[in-house]
């Protein structure tokens, strides 16, 4: 009984990954709220429409990502350029938000038509008083010049009124290459850090000393490295959030796993699956934790695949953000690697 009471008592936060892009119940059994609202309906991606439906299924946090453009205009958007989600095709940061060609007039492919948000519309949201619980997960795409981009961030968000009570303690700020670590320590000194990756090792060769988050994807940590990865943060004291978390069966994983944020696509369902194992813990998880042998059912989950994973993000992530340094507190010899 105490061990259902701490686990039930430190449930996973819901966030929105690039907000809800879509809301709907997965629950065998759905409760009220998602029988009487059929909130079926897809949201684009990263648009102010999906971060506003993660909020109103009652979301923790919501999680996106920035690029820069030409013209300095801080924007949510996953990928580089535009084309896989909208009607125009741009390279970001070679184009201007503003004018006549800017890409303020991208609308998204999917339906409802939404425009590009930018940072400093979403912390209007998030500034909102309804709002002041949300936190802000934003994933630092490893395109951007990491002096420029942290400069524009400090300055949107130094521009709210109590900014450093009622802002700064929501955001995370999320890295995926080393390059960003020290600059983002002289620029947003005030904001906490956390690593998003596939790779535990890399995790703990770059970041571990930087981050107190770790924002990993689940099958890293399926296998025994990723065991001891979450075995490891725990007695560090370092919070683990995993993404993209779609399945109940992962959800209940994450659950067991003791993880601190479950970050997917479908918050009602992470949402009213929590609500179910809050009021029967037991016959909950037994129905949607899925076969004794879950974690065998996928070969994303085995370690040969894990490896090759690796080794792609780690060549990725060179090819499209340079070598991976290290800048010691102590100023003295810069270590670069190639690996």
């Amino acid at each position: 009984m105490s061990e259902l009471k701490t686990i039930t008592a430190t449930m996973p936060e819901c966030w929105g990954h690039r907000g809800s892009k879509v809301s709907s119940t997965g629950l065998p059994h759905a409760n009220a709220r998602a029988q009487t609202t059929q909130a079926s309906a897809a949201f684009p991606e990263n648009t102010l429409a999906s971060f506003e439906a993660a909020i109103r299924d009652g979301a923790e946090g919501i999680e996106s990502d920035v690029h820069v453009t030409l013209d300095d205009v801080v924007v949510m958007f996953h990928d580089p350029s535009l084309e896989r989600t909208t009607n125009m095709k741009a390279i970001i940061r070679e184009s201007h938000w503003h004018g006549d060609n800017g890409i303020h007039q991208a609308r998204t492919r999917k339906s409802p038509v939404q425009a590009i948000p930018t940072f400093a519309q979403s912390v209007e949201l998030l500034m909102k008083p309804e709002n002041r619980h949300v936190k802000f997960n934003v994933d630092v795409k490893v395109q951007n010049d990491p002096d420029r981009l942290f400069r524009l961030i400090h300055e949107i968000i130094s521009a709210q009124e109590n900014w450093e009570k009622d802002l700064a303690p929501r955001i995370l700020l999320g890295l995926w290459h080393p390059k960003f670590i020290e600059p983002a320590k002289k620029h947003l000194p005030y904001l906490r850090r956390s690593h998003i990756g596939i790779s535990p090792a890399f995790a703990r060769k770059w970041f571990w000393e930087s981050c107190e988050t770790f924002s990993m994807n689940f099958s890293a940590l399926v296998t025994a490295e990723g065991e001891a990865f979450r075995r490891d943060c725990q007695k560090a004291g370092k919070s683990i959030a995993v993404w993209t978390v779609n399945a109940t069966e992962e959800m209940m994983q994450c659950v067991h796993w003791g993880v601190q944020v479950i970050l997917t696509d479908h918050t009602r369902r992470w949402l009213d699956l929590r609500a179910e194992l809050n009021k029967d813990f037991a016959k909950t998880s037994a129905a949607a934790s899925g076969p004794p042998y879950f974690l065998w059912t996928s070969w994303k989950y085995y370690s040969p695949t894990q490896m090759v994973f690796s080794r792609l993000q780690q060549s990725y992530l060179l090819k499209a953000g340079g070598p991976f340094e290290y800048f010691p507190s102590t100023p003295s010899t810069r270590v670069t690697t190639s690996a």
